[in-house]
């Protein structure tokens, strides 16, 4: 389980923010997305996506493009194994936001399968929540990004962006 100490959201939307629309498409740019492999129907970033009811842990992430992942935190160790083993079966890059806790046992197995891991330094995401006002709360923790990449065994890379980078490319017009 992770922890939520000092965390002002109500217990039953703790598993649902969303991520902010510049850092998804900062990202985009670079992967792109075909399927957002946990979402709502309210916050799906791509046309094509899984939501908790179509049980995204016991599902196929069948796609024809990369797969953005930004799990629900309580329980995030199922999600790692998951996007590993959907990276191989889909011939697709899996990426996979999360928060940046060394500490936990996730953390290393991510480390071990995947073959990046990029810190987002300079500053935290403030996630949007999927209360009614919308409005952004500041984050507690900082944030990684996890990238499995099919075809080649993981290089265990460690490369950063800052924040205000990918907010910067994420709002660029499409050229």
């Amino acid at each position: 389980m992770t922890d939520y100490v000092g965390s002002k959201t109500p217990k039953n939307e703790r598993d649902y923010w969303q991520t902010p629309i510049e850092i998804f498409n900062a990202l985009d740019r670079e992967f792109g997305f075909w399927l957002d492999a946990a979402a709502s129907e309210s916050n799906a970033l791509c046309a094509h996506y899984i939501t908790e009811m179509d049980d995204s842990l016991n599902s196929e992430w069948k796609t024809m493009g990369a797969i953005f992942c930004n799990p629900p935190y309580s329980k995030i160790s199922p999600w790692i194994a998951k996007a590993a083993e959907q990276c191989r079966e889909q011939c697709q890059p899996v990426v996979m936001l999360l928060p940046a806790d060394i500490s936990t046992g996730w953390f290393s197995a991510a480390r071990e399968s995947a073959d990046e891991l990029r810190l987002i330094i300079d500053g935290r995401i403030n996630f949007i929540p999927v209360s009614a006002t919308g409005k952004r709360e500041s984050n507690p923790k900082g944030s990684v990004l996890f990238i499995w990449r099919p075809f080649i065994k993981p290089r265990h890379i460690i490369t950063s962006v800052s924040l205000a980078e990918l907010r910067r490319i994420g709002t660029q017009e499409a050229a």
